[in-house]
């Protein structure tokens, strides 16, 4: 029988978002002892041969101890500022950590802009899965010291789901200072029981999870739950569970229930599909040969030299409309090169990219896992 923890065992790609309180012991300063504990469970789960891209929190707790500042600021440019003084210091643990298994890690910053916009979240996605095809661990972090908005509504709940989206991972792990999602607030109510599992997505649980974050970080369960119904659109299960508990990761990989387990309803590949097809405006059109035209029915992806011509201005990353000869649309899809180099490639093979445009981002035109079919 497969069950939902079984899917969170089977899981290859994994995306683990780390809070503040645990990350600084509370506020108390950068808790190197856990963050060892955390590269060792996941140098684990790589001898496994599963992917992890790490979403940490902490910046600004570590800044605020380093600084001497024992309530978080709210001036953007103090906020800003005390990001960057603790950003050094949570990247140097990170990566004395992690070198102690022999494994290469690499900072991302991005902010939630970086992933509406199309061209930059493609750059982000190449990046991401170049760094986890090479065996780096990538470790992100909102981009605190340059926005504006986002210090101050933005948390990395919510940053965790869109990675998760962003790198089509199987499972999320929220690790946070509480056991998983309660019925009630088990700081306030003795009478709350602890949820095993629900589905991601179910109004009640923003009922049950409602209340404010801590005076270290800005989230709080509420964002975790929402953070869930987002991982869920792109069919990844979410499980919530402390930071604390002994062997965590390894022990959700065997298929052992920790914490919250919330459940995706949708398949990966559907919910990638749906993603692409609902949510983008078209900037431009391409018309394919019937070759081209029959290679996407048969799942393939869009090559330069099946694109007979390219219509509409467009920059790169951003969503087209794949046409047969007669008009007829036959995919959607994220195109990886701007509408003046798409136009000199068409017509060309792959090998001869390079060539005329000086460079080569894909051999692709348009790669099958950033296209739905019509």
């Amino acid at each position: 029988m497969v069950t939902n923890t079984t899917r969170i065992a089977e899981a290859k790609r994994l995306v683990v978002k780390v809070g503040s309180a645990l990350v600084t012991n509370n506020g108390e300063g950068l808790d190197t002892a856990a963050i060892r504990e955390w590269a060792r469970q996941i140098a684990e789960l790589r001898e496994q041969g599963r992917e992890v891209v790490l979403v940490s929190s902490g910046a600004i707790a570590c800044g605020m101890q380093r600084l001497g500042w024992e309530k978080r600021p709210s001036a953007v440019h103090d906020l800003q500022a005390c990001a960057a003084v603790g950003q050094m210091g949570l990247v140097q643990v990170y990566e004395s950590a992690f070198s102690a298994y022999g494994l290469h890690t690499a900072q991302v910053l991005l902010t939630h802009e970086d992933l509406a916009d199309r061209k930059r979240y493609l750059n982000a996605r190449s990046t991401l899965t170049t760094l986890l095809s090479l065996g780096v661990v990538p470790i992100i972090n909102e981009n605190d010291t340059v926005i504006t908005d986002e210090i101050k509504f933005g948390d990395n709940d919510t940053l965790g789901a869109l990675v998760a989206n962003l790198v089509e991972a199987d499972c999320l792990v929220i690790l946070t200072d509480q056991q998983g999602l309660y019925t009630a607030d088990p700081r306030k109510d003795p009478q709350a029981t602890l949820i095993s599992e629900a589905r991601a997505g179910d109004p009640a649980l923003e009922a049950m999870a409602g209340g404010a974050g801590t005076r270290i970080g800005t989230g709080g369960m509420i964002t975790k739950v929402i953070a869930a119904k987002r991982a869920a659109n792109s069919g990844a299960h979410t499980v919530i569970a402390s930071g604390r508990e002994r062997d965590v990761m390894p022990r959700l990989a065997r298929g052992e229930s920790i914490g919250t387990l919330l459940v995706s309803e949708m398949q990966m590949l559907n919910a990638r599909k749906q993603w692409l097809a609902d949510h983008l405006q078209l900037n431009g059109r391409l018309v394919l040969d019937e070759g081209a035209v029959k290679a996407l029915d048969e799942g393939k992806s869009l090559l330069p030299i099946g694109v007979v011509e390219v219509q509409g201005e467009f920059e790169r990353g951003a969503a087209v409309a794949c046409v047969s000869a007669d008009g007829r649309e036959v995919a959607r899809g994220l195109i990886n090169y701007g509408s003046s180099d798409a136009r000199r490639i068409a017509r060309h093979a792959s090998c001869d990219i390079e060539e005329i445009l000086g460079y080569l981002d894909e051999p692709e035109m348009i790669h099958r896992d950033n296209m739905v079919v019509c």
